[in-house]
């Protein structure tokens, strides 16, 4: 009887790690649809906007992703069917200029060594993500050299120089 409890013990701690592990998304694919501000004139910040399905081939849904943007680690959301995800970030103009970006999306078991790498001050580009998202920023547009307001005023100072001139003359 003894030996029957603890045979049962042994199973329970073989097999129960098993079934707590989460799992892991095997070889994704990666359908992306990205948005960046290209316009400065009407916005204060950059804004990325970036939305992807996610499948995996083992079929797990419903994962938890956390993006790796520049260092800054934000939360995935999910649609409630689970299979389109959302991830937004937003800086001043400056801190995001016109380039390329990664986007690395972590797991929960990935979001964790990210965590604990960033504690412990090491380089976090020797982790490995579920995918890396390359996304392009265009830059953001300034507006004309020259407003258009400023241009109506000068061209209206003009007009007038020269009706004025044109009427002294008259006298």
């Amino acid at each position: 009887m003894a030996t029957t409890s603890s045979v049962v013990v042994l199973c329970c701690l073989f097999v129960l790690p098993l079934c707590v592990l989460g799992d892991t998304c095997l070889a994704p694919e990666v359908k992306t649809q990205t948005y960046t501000t290209t316009e400065a004139v009407t916005s204060t910040d950059t804004v990325f906007i970036i939305e992807f399905t996610l499948k995996c081939k083992n079929s797990v849904s419903n994962m938890n992703l956390y993006a790796d943007i520049q260092g800054k680690t934000l939360p995935v959301t999910r649609t409630v069917t689970g299979d389109k995800y959302q991830v937004s970030f937003s800086d001043e103009h400056a801190n995001l200029p016109s380039g390329s970006y990664n986007i690395r999306l972590f797991d929960e078991e990935g979001f964790a060594a990210l965590r604990k790498t960033q504690r412990s001050g090491e380089d976090t580009g020797a982790l490995k993500p579920v995918h890396t998202i390359n996304m392009n920023h265009p830059g953001v547009w300034k507006g004309p050299f020259l407003q258009s307001e400023f241009v109506a005023a000068t061209v209206a100072v003009f007009v007038w120089y020269l009706a004025y001139n044109a009427r002294s003359q008259l006298q």
